[in-house]
């Protein structure tokens, strides 16, 4: 039988991550697994039009930390049920990297995420997060469509 203790559920925090939420939540709870839940940003750096040259102020970077921090905090909400364990961590850098080494770094067993949570020209400049993880992650990756 397989074993699965760590699930790894990366947010974008949209609609289709949502839904994928659900999921990653349910298996936690049948598994008594522990439920990792993360988002990555670009940091304050991805409203600057990339001038890499521009000076952020430390407390403008850690006020959007702390704004993502408290959104992750509040997932998965009560109605969704609740895992043996939760943990909550805010990444900074591009998003399939951090990815990829949170797996690596935390013996993560399965990841459940969302699919398409960026539309458009931003899908075709950035591609979508979740086909590069299922292509290269160690580790099965279960894909979620919103419902619609």
């Amino acid at each position: 039988m397989v074993s699965i203790s760590k699930i790894l559920f990366p947010t974008d925090f949209s609609k289709n991550s949502e839904q994928a939420l659900k999921y990653a939540t349910d298996i936690a709870e049948k598994y008594g697994a522990a439920l990792y839940i993360i988002h990555v940003t670009l940091g304050v750096n991805q409203y600057l039009a990339y001038d890499v040259t521009a000076y952020i102020p430390e407390d403008m970077k850690e006020n959007e930390r702390k704004k993502l921090q408290e959104n992750l905090e509040k997932l998965p909400s009560a109605e969704l049920g609740k895992p043996s364990s939760v943990q909550h961590e805010v990444l900074e850098g591009l998003p399939v990297p951090e990815i990829l080494q949170y797996i690596k770094d935390n013996d993560i067993d399965v990841v459940v995420m969302g699919t398409h949570g960026h539309t458009g020209l931003k899908h075709l400049v950035m591609g979508s997060v979740a086909e590069n993880i299922v292509r290269s992650s160690t580790v099965p990756v279960l894909t979620v469509h919103a419902e619609e």
